[in-house]
């Protein structure tokens, strides 16, 4: 699937702050803070597939 440049840079964002919740969680293990940076991340990751499948929709260029 071809993409557009937009679509590259807003699933980098995503995925770079998905990669510091995930590694605060891993560091303070067994810490409420991980608990919370872990279900944050993975509200994250379902936020990141709803904003780019919505980015596929409505661009002419990936879609």
């Amino acid at each position: 699937m071809r993409t557009c440049p937009r679509f590259a840079s807003l699933r980098e964002e995503y995925e770079r702050e998905i990669g510091y919740l995930s590694a605060h969680a891993r560091q303070h293990a067994g810490k409420p803070s991980a608990k919370s940076s872990a279900k944050h991340a993975a509200s994250t990751r379902a936020r990141m597939a709803r904003a780019l499948n919505g980015h596929l929709e409505r661009c002419p260029e990936c879609g």
